[in-house]
């Protein structure tokens, strides 16, 4: 055992000795520290102390200075720091607070006064041991600078840094203001089933698990789409969900297998519309989170207020340096010009994984301010509806901030027809090779052969909205318990 818990644990066994529980069940706390500042601060000039005011205080003891007969504990509580003052002769059980560690969490009663530095602080008359820490939390910054450490034990993280706490303070902001905007436009959040007989509504690889109360195999959805679509169908306008989706590939900085995803759909819209609410959505969450639509990334200021840029896809590649996709019109001719230029194409890849390879080098690093990507390769979004006049394009668009993709929209496909046609040339994708396609949904078939009327559907990641409302760079750093290598032993 490590020398420090065996001291700790040595303090522990005393406190019970003394007939003292260092794990009571309860305290009635009165006031949190910032609560406790604010009396203090309320104080006329030249008052120090708030007079038959009495608080009952608690939190993790984060730092202690012995001054002879008095002692200075800093605890932290959910709202902030505060500073508490134990004296010899004011303070029952003074002789005691040999037995308190820094991580303890210790409950004081006191009044409220202001130190003659002005520093917010509360006499204690007693104190209390509330959970006695075996460990001894990590100093700031010390110890929690690896990567990794952080967020394997995020605990210790959120312990000693202040900064972290704020992203997930901030996180859980933006998706209450995201839940507002749309509640107070008539959309009603609802949930759908996270275990699926088969993947749908994205390209991707699926986890895999096994129902045994049904004895069948199932997957963890890779999206919301098709069952909010179903609502639709079943007479809902307009619905949205805030979940998690699970996507079997890699990581990186802006990737995350298990990730929170919004989704919203709106009957008698399109992808205009759909666009329209996006800039109004985010922007308008950034203003009640932040207190400004203005964020910087990356050393970068973006300004999120409306209007946003709109540029076509092929208009983009074009203006970015990318090929021309009116010249290159099938993928053959496509992938020769790809590996012309250097990039790392393969065989299996078809005309739409083409044109987003393209996209993604050539047009997506330089999409900084918000932009719309508008009008898709039909290869590209096999749930998207055609543009009229132009076969070849589908409406639908990515909003990119920061150079990354952080929103997708479509003028949803419901035609059941030409949805089952799309979904076999999916298929026929997955005999050529390709294992990120979209698979045939026989029963969601079945539900659009109903009628769905024409939508406006709308995908946004949370984590990364929080990344760019917080400045993180990684997209783990935004996510409270990211996933880690397991330590062998």
């Amino acid at each position: 055992m490590d020398e420090l818990v065996a001291q700790r644990i040595a303090k522990l066994e005393e406190l019970r000795r003394l007939g003292i529980d260092p794990y009571p069940p309860r305290w009635d706390r009165t006031h949190t520290s910032r609560e406790v500042v604010a009396i203090v601060e309320a104080l006329p000039p030249g008052v120090s102390e708030a007079e038959g005011v009495e608080v009952r205080v608690a939190g993790r003891v984060m730092a202690r200075r012995d001054m002879g007969k008095a002692t200075f504990i800093d605890i932290l509580d959910g709202a902030g720091r505060l500073q508490v003052l134990l004296r010899a002769n004011a303070t029952a059980g003074y002789d005691l607070l040999r037995l308190v560690d820094l991580g303890d969490f210790v409950g004081f009663t006191g009044i409220p006064i202001r130190t003659r530095t002005g520093q917010p602080t509360v006499a204690a008359s007693s104190w209390t041991m509330l959970a006695k820490a075996l460990h001894a939390p990590p100093e700031k910054y010390h110890g929690l600078a690896d990567p990794d450490l952080r967020q394997r034990r995020r605990y210790l993280d959120l312990m000693a840094n202040e900064e972290t706490r704020r992203v997930f303070e901030i996180r859980s902001k933006t998706v209450a203001a995201i839940r507002r905007f749309l509640d107070d436009r008539g959309f009603m959040e609802v949930e759908t089933p996270i275990l699926q007989v088969t993947e749908g509504g994205a390209a991707a690889r699926p986890f895999v698990t096994h129902f045994n109360a049904l004895d069948e195999p199932r997957v963890l959805r890779i999206s919301l789409e098709l069952f909010l679509k179903r609502l639709l169908v079943g007479g809902f306008e307009r619905v949205y969900e805030i979940g998690r989706n699970f996507r079997n590939e890699g990581m990186s900085f802006k990737h995350n297998p298990e990730f929170t995803m919004l989704e919203s759909y709106q009957a008698y819209a399109d992808y205009n519309d759909v666009a329209a609410m996006t800039e109004e959505m985010i922007s308008t969450v950034a203003q009640q989170v932040l207190g400004t639509t203005t964020i910087t990334f990356r050393g970068q200021e973006i300004d999120l207020a409306p209007p946003w840029r709109r540029m076509t896809f092929f208009e983009a590649l074009k203006a970015f340096g990318g090929p021309d996709l009116d010249v290159f019109t099938d993928a053959d001719s496509l992938r020769a010009e790809l590996r012309r230029r250097g990039l790392p194409v393969t065989d299996q890849m078809g005309y739409g994984k083409l044109a987003d390879e393209a996209m993604s080098h050539y047009v997506e690093p330089n999409l900084i301010q918000p932009t719309f990507l508008l009008d898709y390769p039909v290869e590209l979004s096999p749930l998207a509806k055609r543009k009229p006049g132009n076969p070849r394009l589908v409406e639908r668009f990515e909003c990119f901030i920061a150079g990354f993709e952080c929103g997708n929209a479509y003028t949803e496909l419901n035609d059941p027809l030409d949805q089952r046609q799309r979904f076999e040339q999916q298929l026929a994708l997955k005999a050529a090779g390709d294992d990120e396609v979209e698979l045939v949904d026989e029963d969601f078939l079945f539900a659009l052969e109903h009628g769905m009327p024409p939508t406006g559907g709308f995908g946004m990641g949370i984590d990364r909205l929080v990344m760019l409302l917080t400045g993180q760079s990684s997209i783990r750093e935004v996510i409270l318990f990211p996933p880690v290598r397991s330590i062998e032993d």
